[in-house]
């Protein structure tokens, strides 16, 4: 089960991550999830991506000022980055991080 020492663990350990919090009743989570996951996958291979349940880990969400659903949080070299809730698309996730990932390990 994912603490926020984890959490920070991996962020701190990892120059690119990605958290993305939702939750098992959220319908827009679960439709999300799956093409922003192969999205980053596909285009950004070095980053980390975190699913973290807030009705499992409240905690973490309230440490991260997570306050709806989906929220998706990137960091570079564990400094956030990017902060996107409820209406996002894939591409906007996506166009916002190219940049900065590319610099980043260029």
């Amino acid at each position: 089960m994912q603490t926020l020492d984890t959490i920070n663990q991996t962020l701190n350990s990892n120059d690119a991550v990605m958290l993305y919090f939702s939750a098992p009743t959220c319908n827009v989570c679960h439709a999300l999830k799956p093409k922003l996951v192969e999205a980053i996958t596909d285009q950004f291979p070095t980053f980390v991506i975190e699913s973290i349940d807030i009705s499992q880990t409240p905690e973490i969400a309230s440490h991260f000022s997570v306050f709806a659903i989906p929220t998706v949080l990137v960091f570079f070299q564990g400094r956030e980055f990017l902060r996107k809730s409820r209406h996002m698309s894939v591409g906007e996730v996506i166009d916002s991080i190219e940049r900065p990932y590319n610099l980043m390990l260029a």
